[in-house]
């Protein structure tokens, strides 16, 4: 210490304070620790060296022994295990004072020598067996801004993610992790992470006491580095908590969040993106491959490996493109620590699944899908979380994320909370989390699960288990508010994409626009077509005529919204059978109905959603722990159903009239919806000129001289027959090729007598002459 100051270690720092510093409970810690100016006393030392006071002696008789307070620099620090403590300007590299060690618990402070400006510095720290030069994240300011604050407390936030969660930073050419979180009730929030050795007392975060929100900027910290946050409670209880914001997660059990990499990815999409702003999706072919990474296909001897990202890349993205699907949807892949949740309680909302690659590696599948065409859409849940304890549970010893009374906050058919959309700081973790998804990844649109849930308030609870919102009423108004905010402020934000609700009531106006009242999501999965026509697929033939209205009825509302026609997952999980299994009968019949199935969907109006292992004719039930069965593929009957679903989608995206008017009731006719006695609907696709007959016969019948009607003159070409050999069929049909005459029939002019094949779907389109089908139409036409 400067000889010409004379400074107690009460002035250095009051014993209060070194006390709650050891118990990690001081309040503003950043008041304390740190580079401060304080007021010192000084004096200067006596000239004589037989000076002696005196009561006699004038009182200025010698001054220069009366303490005055100067202003000085004082660093204190708390460095468990530290011996010695020098301080090191950053600028130059010199010492600057040595600081006292005021205890032996690892408190030292000391005095920069006469200077008086703050200054960027290092601790030189000498410990037992090491030294170490570290920069103290106590000399650092804030790092956040009010408007960000502002915004994320008023729930209109929709980039929280760039300062909350954990954030590389440069501050005056010092690289480190800016930590921010918000737990307005907490009494202390530390960092604990594999630098400071999880202990709380370390860096402890700095509290904005108006925003409820707590951060730190710790230079040095390494990309890839285990953290949580240690919260001490109002009710002086310890939680140590993952990041709610963190962009990347350790495995279960330990579940820390992980410093995400400096790494940046460069993008290649730049096309593909021009190309989706300018697309009208509503009158553009969708036709959509639902995907769990899990189990789409795996690696290893016994098939215990997850394909990463890289293999995905290799083998999924050519697999959609043989196919014709346009878009791929990604079952959940935040972060969940559970598997057999299938990511739908997901733990980590900002932390795409360690399970399959890096985020930089998700980027590059994503990117590579939008190279090959292919858009990528993510499963993305709002409408609950788990009860993990490192999760969002009470997540500061109160329910800040949750509803406190449970009639609000859990959801009792998963054993989950329900967000409360009614809090500025929730509404922007979502919104946030709806951005990052479609900013840092470029997904092309979401789809929202258990849409219902949000809903209502009574969503499956008895009349005692739900609290009417503040009309009385069972809608949830917040919840509501809440989707109509998202949908506006994503599809402002992101050109292009699509927003799509599974919603399984009749809740009106679910594709309106927000303007008009609606809720503006962009498609809304039609669960009341796939609920009726699975319930009929699953009947015999022989009874299928007294339940006809069960392929029949989506009619009746198939123009009210804009509709995505979804084969989910959920239909072939829970002891509910594939889709092959749910049908009765032998094999033959199996396969023949089930293509048969598939071409009334794509025939019928609405976007196309089909559960991976569906086109393959999938045998047993999804079992998300395995591979699918692609070994079937070795049997004529799969690849038949995988031809005809390829075929299905070629035909789908090059005619207009099974795609651009899938909103407008002027695009499909009625021929015949009442053949109930033969099981058999007919109708027509139309958009301009162009016009698609379908004829789907659901029995094991044939019908030769069947008669239908056709909308104009001509010669017609069967464009597809799911009886042909090529799809494992009978090959029943028409050689190809059918005639009009002149004959009224079905309210049209004209009308044909065909063969109907039996289980079977007929596609004809308009030709224009008698010539024999092409060689590209074999494949599609029975031979007889």
């Amino acid at each position: 210490m400067d000889n010409n100051k004379m400074t107690s270690s009460l002035e250095l720092m009051p014993a209060y304070a070194m006390q709650k510093l050891l118990r990690a409970n001081y309040t503003d810690i950043f008041s304390l620790l740190g580079m401060h100016r304080i007021s010192v006393s000084m004096t200067n030392k006596a000239k004589t060296a037989n000076a002696q006071t005196s009561s006699a002696l004038p009182a200025d008789s010698d001054s220069n022994q009366v303490p005055k307070l100067v202003d000085r620099l004082v660093v204190r620090c708390f460095l468990k295990g530290a011996e010695r403590v020098e301080l090191i300007n950053a600028l130059d590299g010199r010492k600057v004072a040595e600081l006292a060690k005021l205890n032996d618990d690892g408190i030292f402070a000391g005095l920069a020598g006469r200077r008086v400006n703050p200054f960027r510095y290092r601790l030189r720290v000498h410990y037992p067996l090491t030294v170490e030069e570290v920069v103290d994240p106590y000399q650092f300011d804030s790092l956040l801004s009010a408007e960000d604050l502002y915004l994320f407390s008023e729930g209109s936030q929709l980039q929280a993610y760039h300062f909350l969660g954990a954030n590389h930073r440069s501050v005056d050419g010092v690289a480190g992790v800016h930590f921010c979180v918000w737990a307005p009730n907490a009494k202390r929030v530390s960092v604990v992470n594999d630098e400071n050795h999880w202990d709380g007392s370390q860096h402890v975060m700095r509290q904005h006491v108006a925003n409820g929100v707590w951060d730190i900027f710790i230079p040095g910290i390494q990309a890839l580095s285990h953290y949580k946050y240690e919260i001490e409670t109002g009710e002086g209880h310890c939680l140590l908590k993952s990041d709610p914001y963190g962009q990347m997660m350790q495995s279960a059990p330990s579940n820390a969040s992980r410093v995400p990499s400096w790494e940046t990815y460069q993008w290649q999409d730049d096309a593909w993106l021009a190309k989706r702003a300018n697309t009208a999706w509503h009158q553009a072919p969708i036709s959509i491959y639902e995907v769990h990474l899990g189990s789409w296909r795996r690696e290893g001897e016994r098939g215990e490996q997850y394909l990463q990202y890289s293999a995905l890349i290799e083998q999924l993205i050519p697999y959609v493109k043989k196919m014709g699907y346009t878009h791929v949807q990604l079952m959940p892949i935040a972060e969940y620590p559970f598997d057999g949740s299938w990511g739908y309680q997901p733990v980590g909302m900002y932390a795409p699944s360690y399970r399959f690659g890096s985020a930089n590696e998700l980027k590059a599948f994503i990117d590579a899908c939008h190279q090959a065409g292919i858009g990528v859409l993510l499963d993305w849940v709002a409408a609950h979380f788990p009860k993990d304890p490192h999760g969002l549970t009470r997540f500061d010893g109160s329910c800040l994320y949750e509803h406190e009374d449970p009639r609000q906050g859990e959801h009792p058919d998963w054993d989950t909370l329900i967000y409360n959309y009614g809090r500025g700081e929730v509404k922007s973790y979502l919104l946030s989390n709806a951005n990052y998804w479609l900013e840092a990844f470029h997904f092309d649109g979401l789809r929202l699960d258990a849409v219902s849930s949000m809903l209502y308030l009574d969503y499956s609870r008895t009349a005692e288990e739900w609290l009417p919102n503040a009309h009385g009423g069972r809608e949830n108004l917040e919840a509501i508010a809440f989707l109509q905010a998202l949908n506006t402020r994503m599809y402002q934000s992101f050109a292009g994409i699509i927003m799509i609700a599974e919603e399984s009531t009749a809740w009106p106006g679910v594709t309106k626009s927000v303007q008009k009242g609606g809720l503006g999501f962009g498609f809304k999965w039609n669960m009341g077509w796939m609920n009726d026509s699975l319930s009929y697929l699953s009947r015999d033939p022989l009874y299928r005529s007294h339940h006809h209205n069960e392929l029949t009825f989506s009619l009746v509302y198939s123009f009210t919204e804009q509709f995505i026609l979804s084969l989910s997952h959920d239909e072939v999980v829970h002891g509910k059978g594939s889709l092959l299994h749910k049908i009765p009968g032998d094999d033959w019949q199996k396969f023949a109905t089930l293509r048969a199935y598939f071409g009334f969907m794509w025939g019928h109006p609405g976007k196309k959603l089909l559960f991976m292992g569906a086109d393959i004719a999938q045998r047993d039930e999804w079992n998300h722990n395995k591979s699918l069965d692609w070994h079937l593929l070795e049997f004529a009957p799969h690849q038949g159903v995988q031809r005809w679903v390829r075929d299905l989608n070629t035909l789908y995206s090059q005619s207009t009239a099974l795609f651009g008017s899938d909103h407008d009731c002027d695009g499909f006719h009625w021929l015949d919806c009442d053949n109930a006695s033969a099981s058999i609907v007919s109708f027509i696709r139309q958009s301009g000129d162009e016009k698609l007959i379908f004829i789907v016969n659901m029995t094991p019948e044939v019908y030769r001289e069947f008669r239908v009607g056709l909308p104009c003159a001509g010669a017609y070409r069967e464009r597809l027959n799911s009886d042909s050999h090529y799809y494992g069929g009978s090959n029943v049909g028409n050689a190809g090729r059918v005639s009009s005459e002149e004959e009224p029939y079905q309210g049209m002019n004209q009308s044909a007598v065909i063969t109907v094949p039996p289980l079977a779907c007929l596609v004809l389109t308009l030709d224009g002459n008698l010539s024999a089908p092409s060689a590209d139409d074999v494949k599609a036409i029975p031979c007889s």
